[in-house]
């Protein structure tokens, strides 16, 4: 690429200022041209880097700081509008330990507007609620038991699912149609249930294993057990040995789930997630299944209404702090997560649990970081949608504003650490990165999309001196994810006393290779 910047904005500033002042402060057509300021050794090996033929016809933005005093020390194209993917979750999650605070619960209700006589509720019963992505199946048990200590026995209304804390939009701006029945693109919903402590709100787990022979269908198994999902199965047992071709997706608009394909005799259990559609019926199918088992039967049937004003409460259960949630919501990098703070957000703030509502909370918080606002746009929580907009100056305002925070410790250690094979402390950057200086050292989330890759934290070179950094790479055919780990590693491992030699771009090995961060095997 041509024309690449070799120092910051600020020192093309002064270099300019300066032969303003021996030019009697003007710089006229007779002034002389300033002299070129020459590129510092870190520039020099970063333009290496970045000089790669994966970049022609692409593009590519990489800003990097100082830490502490915010002085550019690389700037390419860090002006540039790019899609960051999921880097657009740390705009949504330092505004959500903002304006939520790290010590903010979703919680989940149950309540009621008729008495409770002889075990007999005499009315309706109303699950209402507050947007809890991390719900589980033994929340809703929990809940169940309160009802039955309560010494309700009976329900001789219907099971109402209210879900009104959030509005009825359920997909972002631009999500991909074709995404939909995927864990990563699931329904946002303030009424929801995930099947596992990963926290995959809106998603629902088919557990599928071998018949007992060849040509036997396969035996599956919903994961948590609920009567919201039709299953439909057409996959048979193959020979063993032979090849698993299983494959289970979700009918578009329903929640009818196909389960096709073959899987080997003798192969272990495959799990594999799906979203549901209308996930707060799917939450309330659980709960009235939880109800049933402790002997507490509903004569009606689930229905989507709000509660009536004055209701009152008889059971109530509680999510782990926002500051908990980040730890699988970054770690994890989980768009859901990324989603349902965004309306809470909003919810709190402004009275108003949308997308709209809560992206003017996240952006106005960005602004008192120091953004330039009216440079980027934000579209949702997560970077699925396509309609993001940023720069990589912009990221590294807010690395570099979030720091002076009093929750700023646990939102920096939340982050995916390279190199670090600990599921839930490397995360996204567990395979990344290993053996070298940048490992355990380099704090960044990652972020990807066909087309997308992004990387952007904070990193400690060999002098002690901490950095920010931020690169974003788009409309690439062949994925320059291993430049991205180079200059993770050059950063980490760069002294201005001795320069380290060039660092030879990574490659993950293949059995661990994770392009993508939303593959459940990364």
């Amino acid at each position: 690429m041509s024309g690449l910047p070799r120092v910051s904005g600020r020192g093309l500033v002064a270099a300019v200022a300066a032969v303003a002042a021996v030019a009697g402060g003007f710089v006229g057509q007779s002034a002389a041209a300033p002299t070129a300021v020459q590129a510092t050794p870190l520039q020099q090996r970063l333009d290496g880097l970045l000089n790669d033929s994966r970049y022609d016809g692409s593009q590519v933005a990489l800003v990097v700081r100082d830490a502490t005093t915010g002085e550019t020390l690389y700037d390419r194209n860090g002006a540039e509008r790019l899609l960051p993917a999921s880097n657009t979750k740390l705009f949504t999650s330092t505004a959500a330990m903002h304006v939520l605070g790290p010590a903010y619960r979703f919680h989940t209700d149950v309540l009621a507007t008729a008495p409770v006589r002889g075990g007999k509720l005499r009315g309706d019963l109303y699950l209402k609620g507050y947007g809890d992505p991390t719900a589980l199946e033994s929340d809703y048990v929990g809940l169940a038991k309160q009802l039955k200590t309560a010494g309700v026995r009976r329900v001789d209304g219907d099971l109402i699912a209210d879900d009104t804390y959030f509005d009825h939009v359920r997909l972002g701006d631009t999500w991909s149609w074709d995404d939909e029945p995927y864990y990563y693109n699931a329904q946002i919903s303030a009424l929801t249930l995930a099947p596992n402590t990963d926290y995959d709100s809106g998603t629902a787990i088919v557990e599928s294993r071998p018949g007992a022979a060849a040509g036997a269908p396969l035996q599956l198994n919903l994961v948590p057990a609920n009567g919201v999902l039709k299953i439909v199965n057409t996959a048979t047992t193959g020979a063993a040995g032979s090849s698993n071709t299983l494959n289970v997706e979700r009918d578009h608009g329903t929640n009818v789930v196909r389960v096709s394909g073959s899987m080997p005799l003798g192969a272990a259990v495959d799990q594999e997630w799906t979203t549901v559609w209308e996930p707060e019926l799917y939450a309330a199918d659980v709960f009235r299944r939880a109800l049933a088992a402790q002997g507490i039967t509903v004569s009606g049937q689930i229905k989507n209404a709000a509660t009536p004003t004055g209701a009152t409460r008889m059971a109530r259960d509680e999510s782990m702090t926002v500051g908990e949630l980040l730890t699988p919501f970054l770690k994890l990098s989980n768009n859901m997560h990324a989603e349902t703070l965004v309306k809470a957000m909003g919810a709190v703030a402004e009275a108003d649990g949308s997308w709209p509502a809560g992206l003017d909370v996240v952006t106005n918080y960005a602004k008192s970081l120091g953004v330039d606002t009216s440079r980027i746009r934000l579209s949702d929580g997560s970077g699925l949608s396509r309609k993001v907009n940023v720069t990589a100056g912009s990221i590294t305002d807010v690395l570099i504003g979030a720091q002076k925070e009093s929750w700023w410790k646990q939102w920096y250690d939340a982050l995916p650490i390279a190199g670090n094979p600990e599921r839930f402390v490397g995360g996204t950057l567990r395979s990344r990165m290993a053996n070298t200086p940048a490992a355990n050292n380099l704090h960044g989330k990652t972020g990807s999309l066909t087309g997308v890759t992004s990387l952007s934290g904070y990193v400690t070179n060999k002098d002690g001196r901490k950095l920010v950094f931020s690169m974003i790479s788009n409309n690439y055919l062949s994925s320059p994810r291993s430049i991205e780990d180079a200059v993770g590693v050059t950063l980490a491992s760069w002294s201005d006393q001795t320069p380290p030699a060039p660092v030879a771009q990574l490659k993950t090995a293949p059995a661990t290779t994770c392009d993508l961060e939303w593959d459940k095997a990364c």
